[in-house]
């Protein structure tokens, strides 16, 4: 891939999986994680439908998909740490998220459905997280297509980097195009 595409595909640089966290860490992901409903609606809904429907990058998903994927991703992310808070190490269930970008719901329907499902699981999802404690970050997950257990500490800084990772694809993208 060569470096243009490289940066339209990775603006804020690809995710590295820490060994681990530190708490200070930890509370600022979860500070990024409550504020991604507001900021990306503030992005999102001042584009007209046919700036929603332009590919972030060439042969990427549009503003739309990618929209519809923050919303289907953390609610995955949601179900994730409620099984590793309530069951021992569980086997997660994985998605194509690819496939799922394709579907007629991600390809047609207004980004305020997701918007709203996005705040709706975040204001969860960071009740949960607000109120975990030391040992309870180092429950986790196996993901069976990396056949890795993943500590509830080291999947927050993923979804951490994956708000930001999205944000900017919207944000970069409306640079590039000058809306």
């Amino acid at each position: 891939m060569d470096e243009s595409m490289e940066l339209l595909q990775y603006p804020t640089g690809r995710f590295n999986w820490p060994k681990e966290v530190s708490d200070a860490e930890i509370e600022q992901a979860i500070e990024t994680i409550a504020g991604f409903p507001v900021q990306i609606r503030k992005v999102v809904e001042i584009l007209k439908p046919e700036q929603l429907d332009t590919p972030y990058r060439p042969d990427g998903w549009t503003v739309r998909q990618v929209v519809h994927h923050c919303a289907d991703s953390h609610m995955n992310a949601y179900i994730r740490f409620k099984l590793a808070l309530t069951e021992d190490n569980p086997v997660i269930k994985p998605y194509d998220q690819a496939r799922w970008a394709m579907l007629v719901d991600s390809k047609v329907i207004a980004p305020e459905t997701s918007l709203n499902l996005i705040k709706g699981v975040h204001e969860r999802w960071v009740m949960i997280m607000d109120n975990m404690n030391p040992e309870e970050w180092e429950r986790g997950f196996v993901h069976p297509e990396y056949n890795v257990s993943q500590t509830l500490g080291q999947a927050v800084m993923m979804y951490r980097w994956h708000c930001g990772h999205h944000l900017a694809h919207i944000t970069r993208l409306a640079e590039r195009m000058g809306w």
